[in-house]
């Protein structure tokens, strides 16, 4: 009953920067936190970023001072702007949403479907 739409990948050359957005929509009453994940070929899902509903963030090391996220709360959307690319950003980045749906005291965690970043050396 909730749908998240991931767009803004692609591929681009290092030192470039994409922009990710995810919308949620459905059977909202409102939205926790908001978060991006990515996994590299051969490689565990790690956390990249997340946001709280109040605007609180926190980053993988790997990441500071290049990426940053952002809500919207009013469009139930999340953003990633990327800059400075690395090849070794190369992933699928999957966004994640908590959701309170209004059926349940607790947060209900939906995935969006994944969109791949490719960067070139």
């Amino acid at each position: 009953q909730v749908q998240l739409v991931e767009s803004g990948g692609g591929l681009v050359q290092a030192g470039g920067s994409l922009r990710l957005s995810c919308a949620a929509s459905g059977s909202i009453f409102s939205i926790n936190a908001m978060g991006w994940y990515r996994q590299a070929p051969g490689k565990q899902r790690e956390l990249v970023a997340a946001i709280t509903h109040g605007g609180s963030t926190n980053y993988a090391d790997a990441v500071k001072g290049r990426f940053t996220i952002s809500r919207d709360n009013a469009k139930n959307t999340v953003y990633l702007q990327m800059n400075s690319l690395k090849p070794e950003d190369t992933a699928v980045y999957y966004c994640n949403v908590d959701v309170f749906d209004g059926l349940g005291p607790s947060p209900v965690r939906y995935w969006g479907q994944g969109t791949q970043v490719t960067v070139s050396s």
